[in-house]
């Protein structure tokens, strides 16, 4: 998904089928339903995120360097209020 010039697209996202045989993982605190995010590693060290409600759909890519400061603030209760 990354561009040969270090740029990114315009456009991140992708049909989620398009990615080909990655590795969707979701966390084991989603609810019983299984609506959660899942997330995959992708081959050029991107991180793929998509709905699990719609494995079809699209899938948002984001660098690893994005997805670090996502988790670091999710880790340090940035985002606490959302869910409260």
């Amino acid at each position: 998904m990354s561009r040969t010039d270090g740029r990114r697209p315009a456009d991140l996202s992708v049909k989620a089928e398009a990615l080909g045989p990655v590795a969707w993982r979701k966390s084991t605190a989603s609810n019983p339903n299984g609506d959660c995010v899942e997330l995959a590693g992708l081959s050029e060290g991107e991180v793929a995120m998509r709905n699990s409600r719609d494995p079809r759909g699209p899938a948002l890519i984001y660098t690893r360097a994005e997805i670090s400061a996502f988790i670091r603030g999710a880790k340090d209760g940035e985002f606490d209020d959302l869910i409260a």
